[in-house]
């Protein structure tokens, strides 16, 4: 019966399947969060966590039936075993860390096409950093605290967690399909009612979880209007290809703008879930004024009106990009080299994407884009010519152009990211003559250039001694 029904809707609505599911998924978790606060809050934590693990696995059944139910069980299940038996040891760390991601990579080989398709694989990447981070956080909780970071000290784990307890951190509806990351910590204090504003009580976040949600439906509807607009498929066709070169380039901007709204609807929606319920408490500012923000995987305003790199990745995938930064880049500290740390990084998350070539090519392009940025902004820091130029009246429209650039150059590296083969994004990178590699590869060489001609020699040199 929810067969035919599902797919008359997919077909009324113009989307497949898959994707009306996951949308619907999202959206149950509101009526979840409502029924936790309304019956649940008060149960005693082995209830909840089984409230959490049914609820978690009937979405997973909603959207992925048949054998596709097991891949996360399994691994639940051999991620305690690890913390059972192997205790807090670095071999615990690497075996979690190995086996987690290999059953993640031979689950994109087996299942790889050459399109993006809605399937175990997205909420089980979502899974794998959780039960890995589990592991790191159990491995921090047999340290002294003057040892841990503050990051640290927040998740690590004072003694081992039960079996039902994973299973709920695991399943939890809030989190289960597009995330956030969150650690157990973090989950073991919304199961005891810590993280609400009214002690004892449910929290008072009906009007901010509204709120997500609503921006949440406007980001989907801009999604689900400009999408068929600005196709990627249009990318592979002869009359793309016949288009003047400015337009390509044009509809690039206008596509990758377009095409990520995908993924803010879902994580703004997904937040709303997450605020509902509590998870979302972030504690007072201070000025005594209740946050919601500890599930933002996103910042919109900020996403929205940045004009820079960095400030955009800053605000978007907020929750994944601290988990790597936090159980990746900085536990390669001792390498000694932050650049060698930063690449590891960025090779661990295009791996964790999948293994299409794209993922490498995308994240590859934004670690030369970054730093062509970070030398960029150095350079107009230590030259009194350009720094009284970015305060003058002229930076409106020097604002304008930088941001034009901006977008079109953060469309520039989602093309393989979305277009995944050698063979495709080759073809749509040729038809633009490889613009953003040749305009960032110069603009390394210039900006030393520029240093030269525009830094005076005593700031220069004052800058190598630092």
């Amino acid at each position: 019966m929810a067969a035919p029904l599902m797919e008359k809707l997919s077909d009324y609505l113009g989307s497949p399947e898959p994707a009306v599911r996951l949308i619907l998924s999202i959206l149950i978790g509101y009526p979840f969060a409502m029924i936790y606060r309304r019956y649940f809050f008060r149960q005693p934590p082995y209830i909840i966590h089984l409230l959490h693990t049914i609820s978690g696995l009937a979405l997973a059944a909603f959207n992925f039936a048949g054998s596709q139910l097991y891949h996360s069980a399994v691994c639940v299940v051999v991620q305690f075993l690890m913390l059972r038996l192997m205790g807090r040891t670095v071999t615990a760390i690497l075996s979690s860390f190995v086996f987690q991601m290999v059953y993640l990579l031979l689950g994109y080989y087996y299942t790889a096409t050459d399109q993006y398709d809605i399937k175990w694989t997205m909420p089980h990447c979502v899974l794998t950093l959780k039960l890995v981070g589990l592991s790191f956080d159990y491995y921090d909780g047999g340290k002294e605290p003057s040892q841990l970071s503050a990051e640290q000290q927040k998740g690590a784990l004072s003694s081992v967690p039960s079996f039902l307890e994973v299973l709920g951190f695991s399943y939890f509806y809030g989190g289960f399909l597009v995330g956030p990351q969150f650690t157990l910590r973090r989950y073991q204090a919304l199961v005891s009612g810590e993280l609400t504003d009214c002690p004892g009580q449910p929290p008072n976040s009906g009007l901010p979880a509204m709120k997500r949600f609503s921006l949440g439906l406007v980001c989907l509807v801009i999604f689900t209007v400009g999408n068929p607009v600005f196709p990627e498929s249009y990318f592979l066709t002869d009359e793309y290809e016949a288009q003047p070169f400015w337009y390509r380039c044009v509809y690039i901007l206008l596509w990758g703008k377009i095409s990520l709204y995908k993924y803010v609807s879902c994580w703004v929606i997904a937040e709303g879930v997450c605020i509902l319920c509590g998870l979302g408490y972030n504690g007072k500012d201070q000025n005594g004024v209740d946050q919601w923000d500890a599930c933002a995987n996103v910042l919109v305003w900020k996403y929205e009106t940045t004009p820079y790199f960095a400030g955009t990745i800053a605000s978007f995938n907020i929750n994944t990009n601290a988990w790597a930064a936090r159980h990746v880049f900085k536990r390669l500290r001792f390498l000694g080299n932050k650049m060698a740390s930063q690449v590891l990084t960025l090779l661990f998350l295009a791996a964790w994407h999948g293994l299409h070539s794209g993922y490498i090519l995308c994240f590859s392009m934004e670690f030369l884009i970054i730093t062509v940025e970070r030398q960029a902004l150095a350079l107009v820091k230590d030259s009194p010519l350009l720094t009284r130029l970015s305060v003058s009246p002229l930076y409106p429209l020097i604002y304008c152009v930088q941001q034009f650039f901006h977008w079109l150059f953060m469309g520039y590296p989602l093309v393989p990211f979305a277009l995944f083969t050698y063979d495709k994004w080759l073809k749509v990178y040729s038809s633009i003559y490889f613009c953003g590699h040749v305009f960032f590869f110069a603009s390394y060489v210039l900006v030393i250039y520029l240093r030269k001609v525009l830094v005076p020699r005593k700031r220069r040199e004052e800058k190598k001694e630092e």
